[in-house]
């Protein structure tokens, strides 16, 4: 008989993502590693620069023997939700048009004209010049 897992989102997984709230998706697999951040051989700092997000490519890179992977079932404390979707990265395009200042808008849109010049001007002296050969 299957043992029945909390499942969580990727969106609620990336929202653990501070030193005191520290959780990483692993396989498939959510575990809160807030507890062992301190124990951890590698230092905090090599969770805390994949919390909140699927650290699998990470962890498998870094070669961690068959104790360590054990070691990891007693933080577990789900899975993840496949069937959901995870964060839209539409939602991140959005955020990031947001941070150009309103200012730097309007001056783009107001010189338009200076690089569409400059290439006219080159194709009349381009022009020009092959005439007069």
């Amino acid at each position: 008989m299957p043992t029945l897992t909390k499942l969580f989102t990727m969106e609620e997984a990336s929202e653990h993502n501070t030193k005191d709230d520290c959780w990483v998706v692993i396989d498939g697999k959510v575990y809160d590693v807030s507890s062992y951040l301190d124990e951890h051989p590698g230092g905090d700092d090599v969770l805390l620069g994949v919390t909140g997000q699927d650290a699998t490519d990470e962890f498998e890179d870094a070669g961690h023997s068959k104790s360590a992977r054990e070691l990891m079932e007693k933080f577990f404390i789900g899975e993840l939700d496949t069937t959901s979707p995870s964060i839209p990265e539409l939602e991140i395009v959005k955020k990031a048009g947001k941070d150009i200042p309103p200012k730097f808008m309007e001056v783009t849109k107001q010189y338009w004209f200076v690089p569409v010049a400059a290439v006219g001007i080159s194709v009349v002296v381009g022009f020009l010049y092959t005439r007069k050969k």
